[in-house]
């Protein structure tokens, strides 16, 4: 009975052992496992990481950018009004406008009348002397703005 006893301790033994073995196995393959995790987070972390620093140093630039271009799109929005103000007075200037028949009528009638003040102006100069023409003898003849032919 004694040695039925040591047979069962002995088989308790080697699979207590035989468990133990497959544990302890089971519990490296466990922390290689855990380890290797551990350091492919750690990678991963600082990649994002630097991915976030990255963003932000280029989110900070394209503000930047952004501001820059926002500044200048106003400068040249401000020029580009000034110039189309500009071109639209020398337009204004420049371009012929059609008068109408009313203005062409009334601006011939200050004309017509013109022209006859000047010609009264000019018959009453005449009457007096003021435009004859002497010739080589001193004679007093013909005026100037005559229509009689010269002979």
């Amino acid at each position: 009975a004694g040695q039925s006893i040591i047979g069962i301790l002995e088989v308790t033994e080697s699979d207590f052992a035989k468990n133990l073995a497959r544990e302890e196995t089971e519990e490296e393959n466990a922390q290689s496992e855990y380890e290797q995790i551990t350091q492919e987070n750690k990678i991963s972390r600082t990649m994002k990481e630097q991915d976030v620093k990255y963003a932000t140093q280029e989110y900070k630039a394209l503000d930047k950018t952004i501001a820059e271009l926002s500044s200048d799109r106003d400068s040249v929005s401000t020029e580009l009004a000034a110039v189309m103000d500009y071109d639209a007075k020398i337009k204004e200037r420049c371009i012929a406008k059609p008068e109408t028949y009313e203005e062409r009528a009334r601006r011939r009638t200050e004309e017509i009348a013109g022209l006859k003040d000047a010609l009264a102006i000019l018959e009453d100069e005449t009457a007096g002397g003021a435009f004859t023409q002497r010739g080589k003898h001193g004679r007093r003849g013909r005026h100037f703005l005559s229509l009689e032919p010269r002979g």
